[in-house]
């Protein structure tokens, strides 16, 4: 091998991977929808969800249901692109994931299990998002 080749040709893909681009899309469209869902919740009943006192990110939670009901629906987006298969589409699930997993952090006291659910779901959809496919 020469320093002109590219060892990335050479490797093997991983069947975890190429499975998991399949499963990154389908839990984008997953984890779009969970958002949604908690977004209608905070907008329907402002006191389903109750933050500790003095939290430094403190909004208010019609504000958080919006941010997660818009959030959902860009989400579920990203998720329909990465079936494309295209590398555009890949990249922005990996950076609404990104997002996603920004969003529940600062959602961690409001719902603070459902919130590390939902990052262990981002990262897991990172990962299986900056994978290499094999070469046609």
């Amino acid at each position: 091998m020469t320093m002109h080749d590219n060892p990335r040709d050479t490797r093997p893909v991983s069947g975890w991977a190429i499975g998991g681009t399949v499963f990154a899309g389908v839990m984008l469209l997953l984890i779009g929808l969970f958002h949604a869902v908690a977004g209608l919740v905070a907008l329907i009943d402002d006191e389903f969800y109750v933050v500790t006192a003095n939290y430094t990110f403190e909004f208010d939670v019609t504000a958080w249901g919006w941010i997660h009901l818009i959030g959902g629906i860009v989400v579920a987006l990203a998720g329909i692109g990465v079936f494309s298969g295209s590398t555009w589409s890949r990249l922005t699930g990996i950076v609404v994931a990104v997002v996603s997993i920004l969003v529940n952090f600062f959602f961690l006291p409001y719902y603070p299990w459902w919130s590390l659910l939902m990052i262990a779901l981002g990262v897991w959809v990172i990962w299986a998002l900056s994978r290499p496919l094999p070469a046609d």
